[in-house]
């Protein structure tokens, strides 16, 4: 099926890891796709030029969503480029862990301007074509720890539970215009930075999820199709927790 057919998309953090899943099966669905990458130029080629396979438009921008000047000439640019963005998905994302009675005030402000001003900022850059096309679907990736918290994950946890505050806020104040806004909060979602792990680590972790495995890249995708495209229409403010069960 293609549910996102006639759909453009912008979605941050996308060379590798959750964001590239994305990208991938957005573009399985029929959709244009705007992508970001901070440094790893060699994996956004790469990406670029697999997703061409699936005959819809595909472009790689090097931008930093965190950078507020730098959101805006990125939507001004897609926009240019493409004509329309209809689908916000604000993935990038980077952690800096450690005990609060050692973290550091850099690693706690870095986590925060990434992790929770870059949707600020995308929002905010695409919130006037949205408005003008009176329609579009934002989609906001926390995390379990934004709702739960974390021992040793206070920035982090920090950054995705604002996520979840800001995007309700933006579902109550866009709605009126057909915007929706809503998040996603991964569980234990295996990539690349997991696969360095100890496995018998990874496999506790395992053992405590319902479900017995962790999640795939192709998991989140599917969640971020749903809200992105026309079978989510009655639904926004809300937050889907995409993990095994943990939270259950």
């Amino acid at each position: 099926m293609d549910l996102l057919k006639g759909k453009t998309a912008i979605i941050t953090g996308a060379s590798r890891g959750i964001g590239s899943g994305i990208a991938t099966v957005f573009a399985q669905q029929g959709a244009d796709v705007a992508f970001t990458y901070s440094s790893s130029s060699e994996a956004a080629e790469t990406l670029q030029k697999s997703l061409h396979a699936y005959g819809t438009k595909v472009k790689a921008y090097q931008s930093n969503a965190a950078n507020f000047v730098a959101a805006q000439k990125l939507a001004a640019k897609v926009l240019e480029d493409f004509g329309q963005i209809d689908i916000l998905v604000n993935n990038a994302g980077i952690t800096k862990d450690n005990l609060l009675m050692r973290m550091g005030e850099e690693d706690f402000d870095k986590v925060i301007e990434v992790n929770l001003k870059s949707v600020f900022n995308m929002t905010k850059a695409v919130q006037k074509t949205m408005l003008k096309q009176r329609k579009g679907s934002i989609i906001n990736m926390s995390s379990v720890v934004g709702v739960k918290g974390n021992a040793g994950q206070t920035n982090y946890a920090a950054s995705k539970a604002g996520i979840i505050g800001f995007s309700k806020s933006v579902a109550l104040e866009l709605g009126s215009r057909n915007i929706r806004s809503n998040v996603i909060a991964p569980g234990f979602i295996e990539t690349e930075m997991t696969a360095k792990l100890d496995p018998e680590v990874v496999n506790q972790w395992r053992a405590g999820i319902p479900l017995r495995r962790g999640g795939k890249a192709e998991d989140i995708a599917n969640a971020c199709v749903f809200l992105a495209s026309d079978l989510s229409a009655y639904v926004t403010g809300q937050t889907l927790n995409v993990d095994g069960g943990m939270l259950t």
